[in-house]
């Protein structure tokens, strides 16, 4: 007899979309690109939501930069659903990095230049 308390399915790895646009001004950019960040993360949110791919997971500001952050089953179909929110946003340069999997040494990741 097999004990199915202890079948559980293995969850699937979490890939990852992370986008990484160059702000204007200092460390952490001008306040009219903090809007426009803002407002595009919030509106891929709900596109990616819409799509069922994963979820948008935050930002982050410093370096002169500013990164989206979004995970999910497919880094692939996520960055699909993203692309044309993030490519209207103005800043450059720009780059999105697909990872794989979860975060490891070994992990497969690809970079896509807006």
């Amino acid at each position: 007899m097999q004990d199915t308390l202890f079948d559980l399915p293995e969850t699937p790895p979490e890939h990852a979309v992370t986008a990484h646009f160059q702000l204007g001004g200092d460390d952490l950019g001008e306040p009219d690109q903090w809007s426009l960040a803002f407002e595009a993360e919030r509106l891929i949110g709900v596109v990616v939501a819409a799509a069922g791919v994963g979820e948008v997971d935050g930002n982050e500001f410093g370096g002169g930069e500013v990164v989206i952050f979004a995970y999910g089953p497919d880094a692939h179909a996520l960055y699909q659903v993203m692309e044309s929110g993030l490519r209207a946003l103005p800043f450059r340069p720009a780059h999105v990095v697909l990872r794989y999997g979860e975060p490891a040494d070994d992990v497969v990741s690809e970079r896509v230049d807006l």
